[in-house]
């Protein structure tokens, strides 16, 4: 099955747009199309789970702690963190990269640090 992501509400929202535009077949659902905004990262993870979707985040200091913590009661779609810093045509092209080479269940319970 191919990827399917989840923006948190930290995410540039200038990347979605941009890899929208370079492959509009791709599923990639905003923070605001989810009602994220104002949720902790403890209620934002459970929802990208039941809906199948790695979750795409700029959150380097708390999301990976709040993951660890999700995956010892439940199952994950998996997490990309993205640094801030990333320049958006480099940070298109790594999300695009995983998702035309890779299959969603490839990342179940991982979480993926970019750059590597």
């Amino acid at each position: 099955m191919k990827i399917r992501f989840q923006a948190d509400a930290d995410f540039n929202q200038n990347i979605v747009r941009a890899l929208r535009r370079r492959q509009p077949a791709i599923d990639f659902r905003t923070a605001d199309a989810a009602a994220l905004h104002g949720l902790a990262d403890q209620e934002v993870l459970p929802i990208a789970a039941r809906d199948g979707r790695i979750l795409v985040s700029h959150d380097r200091q708390t999301m990976p702690k709040h993951f660890a913590d999700f995956l010892t009661t439940q199952r994950s779609p998996g997490v990309f963190i993205l640094s801030q810093y990333l320049p958006i045509s480099r940070a298109v092209e790594e999300l695009l990269m995983f998702w035309e080479a890779s299959e969603a269940e490839e990342w179940i319970d991982t979480i993926l640090a970019l750059p590597l």
